[in-house]
């Protein structure tokens, strides 16, 4: 696009700059990944000033800087960026022709799924489903922007802490198909209750067209119940004999990997996963399904399922030591469906060791906060967890809810931070263990860093520069 189409689109200013520039790279909101032709957006944020890094970001080849002042580079100025972005992401879906549009949402999962996904569309041509939780009204934008005239499919994560963010993200790019995965109590303080979670959710299936297609879970009631509101055309997935697609035959190795039996119209193929946890089953499923309505076939799904692989960082990542000890890595978040869901990958592993849990604060969580953390810890006990350390005074709930298991023969552990959770695990470690590592953003990433071989115990948290308060991905602080 020229200048003068950029500030048409975004309602903005033209400056330092004649109307036939044309921005023909990425858009970036890092100064740091900034390529040749780019359009770098400037964020005004609590700690960093992104308009201080324009210089720099047309130095290293920007076209232009979108940004809320004139930075005295070539530029559009805007009232508001993320508004200014998402009407440029909203012009690119309407002018790409062919472009097939997934969303996909849910309690959990999401991001796992959609590098599913994005995986099996890849054998069906080009794709967008960059890795990562870019799922707000940040990350959703800077997706879409990454589309061009050769891209067929383009995979988008959608968060949302409240009723109308999924709708407002939809208005943005509207899905061809749309999949929920589940509803449970991830940021239950925000909706209230699953119920509210659930019509939040559902705003997705509702964005549909009737030629559009709706990929819902028939196993959770409350997703199911999903289908009266759409009247797109309406595809299922389950180990419930209803589903559109179908688990069955469902069984996990010693590894903790499944393997089933797919079943669509008809037809079954053996399916054999490479990634650990038995909910990656319904995971896959739902990418399966998507991949089918699209027109792959089911013995080319079923294998493409044995490849896929994790994708974004601190996901269900298993890696084995040089010291013999197994460590799962699924830090990134946690709220209790997908700790649960994380417990039981830990208990199914076939360790001639211990199985230790470390588990951090569930955040978000609001009335259900105490509640949360107790039925986690009763599940770890329930499952056999020689020892369960809880990192911080506010996980506490955690070891009170595993007291409670009468017969619980493992050890209950409080650390007081990540540092001495670390060294408490790390301090008699042998070949055989098995360490679950799980919590809210940031609140266990330095233990599992801390457990990777050559560790060097410098602090993981990512920082983007020009961003300040705003963030591509979901978390504590924006939608």
């Amino acid at each position: 696009m020229t200048l003068d189409e950029i500030a048409g689109i975004t309602g903005g200013r033209l400056v330092n700059a004649t109307l036939s520039v044309v921005v023909s790279g990425p858009v970036e909101y890092d100064s740091r990944r900034i390529g040749p032709g780019g359009l770098f957006v400037a964020f005004e944020g609590e700690n960093v000033d992104g308009h201080e890094f324009a210089g720099r970001a047309v130095a290293a080849g920007a076209a232009a800087v979108l940004s809320t002042r004139d930075t005295g580079e070539p530029g559009v100025v805007v009232e508001d960026p993320l508004a200014a972005l998402a009407a440029l992401a909203r012009e690119v879906v309407a002018r790409l022709d062919g472009l097939t549009v997934v969303g996909l949402t849910g309690s959990s999962g999401k991001t796992t799924t959609k590098d599913y996904i994005g995986q099996l569309l890849a054998g069906l041509g080009p794709t967008i489903a960059p890795a990562g939780s870019l799922n707000n009204e940040l990350g959703f934008p800077y997706t879409v922007l990454q589309a061009t005239e050769q891209t067929r499919f383009l995979v988008l994560e959608m968060g949302a802490r409240g009723v109308g963010h999924i709708r407002y993200l939809c208005e943005i790019a509207r899905p061809d198909v749309g999949v929920v995965l589940n509803v449970g109590a991830a940021h239950i303080g925000e909706f209230g209750s699953v119920e509210g979670t659930a019509r939040a959710k559902g705003e997705l299936v509702e964005a549909l067209t009737p030629a559009g297609t709706a990929v819902l879970n028939a196993d959770d009631p409350l997703v199911a119940a999903m289908a009266s509101r759409t009247t797109a055309q309406l595809w299922t997935t389950g180990e419930s004999d209803r589903a559109t697609v179908r688990a069955t035959d469902v069984v996990v190795d010693a590894g903790g990997r499944a393997a089933y039996t797919i079943r669509f119209d008809g037809s079954a193929a053996e399916v054999r996963l490479k990634v650990a946890g038995r909910h990656q089953v319904a995971n896959t499923l739902a990418a399966a399904a998507v991949a089918l309505s699209l027109g792959r076939e089911l013995d080319d799904v079923a294998g493409a399922l044995g490849e896929v692989g994790i994708a974004s960082a601190r996901r269900m990542d298993v890696f084995t030591r040089p010291d013999g000890v197994t460590v799962i890595d699924d830090s990134y978040n946690a709220n209790p469906s997908s700790t649960a869901a994380a417990l039981h990958a830990l208990a199914a592993m076939a360790a001639p060791g211990r199985r230790i849990a470390v588990l951090g604060y569930m955040a978000e969580l609001g009335d259900h906060e105490v509640s949360g953390h107790v039925e986690v810890g009763r599940l770890a006990a329930e499952l056999g967890v020689d020892r369960l350390v809880a990192v911080a005074d506010n996980a506490r709930p955690i070891l009170d809810g595993a007291s409670e298991i009468e017969g619980w023969t493992g050890a209950a552990i409080l650390a007081e931070d990540q540092a001495t959770a670390l060294g408490l695990v790390t301090g008699d470690l042998r070949a055989g263990d098995v360490v679950l590592v799980k919590g809210s953003r940031y609140r266990t990433w330095d233990v599992v860093d801390g457990l990777r071989p050559g560790a060097t115990g410098e602090r993981s948290e990512p920082r983007s520069r020009g961003l300040g308060r705003f963030s591509p991905q979901k978390g504590e602080g924006r939608p």
